[in-house]
């Protein structure tokens, strides 16, 4: 089989995470797959497979280029499928497909009014071309059922897997990493970027009704240099010197900031996956999470869930975690055995078989 995937994404998050390790992991379980990737050239060192057809294309992301330049570009390459990683699939392709929906947060959780109408539009379009569509939860596929009307028959759930990488260290690794990066334990820890739907300024609240001393709150991701309401949430709590903010962070000291956090905390209204507790249960870390979205899907039992609009939940919550050593034990230990059901392996296996599916192979 030849698959054209557009990996325009490889730098952004999640998403190019689920590109990297679908495609790295299904690269080594089909040696006949032979795989056209489409993307800027200088985000070909984010993709280690030697066996690819890389093809440059500069078509902006959510631009009007896209729709008619990955069609040119697959254009004479004998693709026998197409697979769209995320909700945009090229209106002026017209060889089959596959698309992937991560979640309806654009429409559900819309920044602009633009947001919702595009989205609506756009994944619809997707879902109906597309021979299958891949969801990376059941509640993904609920909402895609519910909001656009799609066809449950047509879509597979696949959850995403965690990377190997994730892994409990050494105390002295952990600490050697810590000091690199300027933190110093204890502190609670957030993954993610800032986006509204993060609610990141209700978790800063919740964490500043915690009593004196106050461990630190570390917040790892894009966007926290300017976000204006999370500073002004520390200021309201009197705590804007007790917490950091790490932009950019290698991914052996993202590992390391897992190991070393007394917990990991969300407030996010809506995931369609979340990665990070995944990440956290494969480094042993106990998980204060959302019990909203898909999140209490993906954590089940092994996860302290909490309303993510209730500031005095999350704080009292917060500090019973960080106090309680019954429960961070066993919740720590259900982590554990929770992290075991999401393996990129098996979720390349099942794209796999969507694929064979999606051509009418047996």
């Amino acid at each position: 089989m030849r698959l054209g995937i557009d990996v325009r994404k490889l730098g952004d998050g999640g998403i190019g995470e689920y590109i990297r390790e679908t495609l790295t992991a299904a690269a080594r379980l089909a040696p006949d797959l032979e795989i056209v990737a489409f993307g800027a050239p200088e985000q070909r060192a984010l993709l280690p497979i030697d066996r690819l057809e890389w093809v440059p294309t500069r078509a902006g992301k959510y631009s009007l280029a896209e729709h008619f330049a990955l069609p040119t570009a697959a254009r004479g390459r004998r693709i026998d499928l197409y697979h769209a990683p995320h909700y945009v699939l090229p209106l002026a392709l017209t060889v089959p497909s596959v698309v992937t929906v991560h979640d309806l947060i654009h429409m559900l959780l819309p920044r602009t009014r633009l947001h919702p109408w595009y989205a609506r539009f756009m994944t619809g379009s997707a879902c109906r071309r597309a021979r299958r569509v891949i969801a990376v939860s059941e509640r993904t596929k609920r909402d895609l059922s519910a909001h656009l009307g799609v066809d449950g028959a047509k879509i597979r759930v696949i959850p995403n897997g965690v990377g190997a990488g994730f892994r409990r260290l050494s105390a002295d690794e952990t600490r050697r990493a810590l000091e690199r990066l300027g933190v110093r334990p204890p502190y609670v820890l957030f993954v993610g970027n800032y986006l509204p739907h993060k609610n990141v300024e209700t978790l800063v609240r919740a964490w500043g009704r915690l009593g004196e001393p106050r461990p630190g709150l570390v917040l790892c991701g894009k966007g926290f240099g300017s976000a204006r309401a999370v500073w002004q949430a520390a200021e309201e709590v009197g705590g804007r010197a007790g917490i950091q903010a790490i932009e950019r962070v290698a991914a052996e000291d993202l590992v390391a900031l897992y190991n070393g956090a007394a917990l990991l905390a969300s407030a996010s209204l809506y995931e369609g996956f979340c990665f990070p507790v995944v990440e956290a249960f494969a480094c042993g870390t106990p998980v204060l999470a959302p019990d909203a979205g898909a999140v209490p899907e993906i954590a089940g039992d092994a996860a302290l869930l909490v309303p993510p609009e209730r500031v005095d939940l999350l704080g009292s919550e917060m500090y019973r975690l960080l106090v309680d050593q019954e429960l961070r034990k066993g919740l720590v230990e259900r982590g554990f055995r929770r992290v075991q059901r999401f393996s990129w392996d098996e979720a390349a296996r099942r794209t796999l078989s969507v694929y064979e599916e999606a051509l009418g192979r047996p």
